[in-house]
């Protein structure tokens, strides 16, 4: 049985938030879960939900919260024995095949790039994120918000690590990627999307050049790539715009298509759009490159969220993620362009 370690003091709303999701979690998708914070808190929470003790739930103890207002070199330094680094030492010492957390992100990320090491060829980790699009399968865009300044190496690195994820998690068999640029022609963009381009052409995925931002929701690519400084704020503008059309949909069907069709139709039509821009159906955002899986939520994550990345760490270590990604970074290496690239 997989196991994932669940950083229970992380979230907003934690404990609460994160031991009812690793209870949803052992109970419908048979996964072992590793409850990792303050003992007591997390046992006084199970309370709550009969038959916890019948399930695969251990708890593991550690001292420490790495709270937001905590800087990354607070979290490595000074707080070793706190939830998240507990959960990924699990990680690291293999008694879980993954981690998940809605704490801190700047010191999950510092903690699980350290604590669990990188995989062979991979220069830094990138944070990928599923956006939905017209199309019934998501984009997954990387890197959203691990590394503003990158190098062309390093896009080319997250090109490999997009192209498996989509193979993994969405089973798109020959996904398409692209490079975020602000045109389709090959003269546009700026001098990192310049120099990375030859370098995308190079790997053997199914590269189609330059994509734009509408493409973000088009489905015209399966993964497009770019730095974490364009990719992130990209990703906080697509939050924003999806709680206005949320509040927008919701007031055009109650003044117009409720009194004209019914209000059950309208609802059931509002249901749809809520799940499907919902990030909360995709749990989180997985750190790619690492030895072993890490999912990062928002902080302000809900059971539900907590329950689905579970599951997305659980369906990475099935679907052998790190091996694929090695792999084709080996495809690439044994090539000699990835030794040019860091010339």
């Amino acid at each position: 049985m997989i196991t994932i370690a669940v950083d229970a003091m992380g979230g907003d709303h934690a404990p609460k938030a994160e031991v009812e999701g690793a209870f949803q979690a052992a109970k419908h998708l048979n996964v072992r879960v590793i409850l990792v914070g303050r003992e007591e808190q997390i046992k006084a929470e199970l309370q709550h939900h009969d038959g916890w003790s019948k399930l695969p739930i251990d708890i593991q103890h550690a001292s420490e919260v790495v709270t937001m207002e905590d800087s990354a070199a607070k979290a490595m330094r000074q707080k070793r024995d706190s939830s998240i680094r507990v959960a990924t030492r699990l990680v690291r010492d293999g008694h879980a095949q993954g981690v998940v957390s809605a704490g801190n992100t700047g010191a999950v990320m510092a903690v699980a790039k350290t604590v669990q090491g990188m995989l062979p060829g991979v220069e830094r980790p990138a944070l990928a994120s599923a956006f939905p699009t017209v199309k019934s399968k998501p984009v997954v865009v990387i890197d959203v918000g691990a590394n503003v300044d990158s190098s062309p190496a390093m896009l080319a690195q997250f090109a490999v690590m997009g192209n498996v994820f989509s193979k993994v998690s969405f089973h798109t068999e020959n996904p398409r990627v692209g490079i975020l640029s602000i045109g389709e022609e090959d003269h546009k963009g700026n001098q990192l999307v310049h120099d990375a381009r030859p370098l995308l052409q190079t790997l053997p995925l199914n590269f189609i050049g330059n994509v734009e931002g509408r493409d973000l929701y088009s489905g015209y690519a399966d993964v497009i790539v770019c730095d974490g400084f364009v990719g992130n704020v990209a990703l906080k503008v697509s939050e924003g715009l999806v709680e206005v059309f949320k509040h927008m949909l919701k007031e055009s069907l109650e003044a117009t298509i409720t009194r004209k069709i019914g209000y059950v139709l309208s609802r059931n039509a509002f249901a749809d759009f809520r799940k499907r821009v919902d990030y909360t159906e995709f749990g989180g955002a997985p750190l790619l490159g690492l030895r072993g899986t890490c999912i990062i939520c928002h902080g302000r994550s809900p059971a539900k969220a907590i329950r689905n990345a579970i599951r997305v760490a659980k369906e990475f270590a099935e679907g052998d993620l790190n091996h694929k990604i090695e792999q084709e970074l080996h495809r690439w290496t044994a090539s000699g362009q990835a030794s040019k690239a860091s010339d």
